[in-house]
């Protein structure tokens, strides 16, 4: 009997052991030094990629944002409007569009091609695009100008989303659309490795260069 405690004790304090130094060694080395040596190696990506503009950071490379003005060019559907929101005297907070801002999040409603919300969204979605830019046909609208990323979140459109763009942007910026177009080719990636993925064009990057150009930032 005692010597069955004995080992039963033993094996409980191996067991004990062997947690502790793997949860010291997973939990808190290995992860010190990847945070360590991403610092090191990758400073940029490791901060978060932010941007920074006369010393004021005003976003994130890969974290995309709500855009409405009319001189600036517009992201893709987000059902957390990329967590752009105001706030009232009474310290309320709202989205764009006057709808309560539940706390940061990321996501999208995952609705299916059959519910009527989704259909109700994308038709309201289309009627503001056409209401604001009258000279695009309703065929002609990109298709990811009218559906949200998985995260909600999504930094970049399509060469053919911001080319849609230009004539409403150049309108009321006051640049030209030559100018317009130069800005977005100058956030233009194209495919990583010259296969992967698509073209896409960075919208706070454009706009963060279409406010240098018109002076008000």
């Amino acid at each position: 009997m005692k010597e069955s405690v004995k080992h039963l004790l033993h094996g409980t304090r191996q067991a004990v052991l062997v947690t502790v130094v793997l949860m010291l060694i997973c939990g808190l080395l290995f992860p010190c030094l990847l945070t360590g040596l991403s610092a090191l190696i990758f400073p940029d990506q490791a901060g978060g990629s932010l941007i920074t503009v006369n010393g004021q950071t005003v976003g994130a490379k890969h974290v995309g944002q709500e855009f409405t003005e009319d001189y600036y060019m517009w992201s893709r559907p987000s059902a957390y409007h990329y967590n752009v929101y105001t706030e009232d005297e009474n310290g309320n907070q709202y989205y764009n569009d006057g709808t309560e801002f539940p706390g940061i999040g990321s996501g999208s409603n995952n609705y299916a091609p059959s519910n009527p919300a989704l259909t109700e969204r994308v038709e309201a979605d289309i009627e503001a695009f056409l209401e604001k830019n009258p000279d695009v046909k309703r065929e002609d609208i990109p298709t990811d100008l009218l559906t949200a990323s998985g995260s909600g979140l999504d930094p970049h459109i399509t060469p053919e989303s911001a080319e849609v763009q230009v004539p409403r942007i150049a309108k009321a910026s006051g640049l030209s659309e030559d100018e317009v177009r130069q800005i977005v080719e100058n956030h233009t990636q194209g495919k990583v490795l010259g296969i992967f993925g698509e073209d896409r064009v960075n919208v706070l990057e454009v706009n963060i260069e279409i406010a240098q150009s018109m002076g008000i930032l």
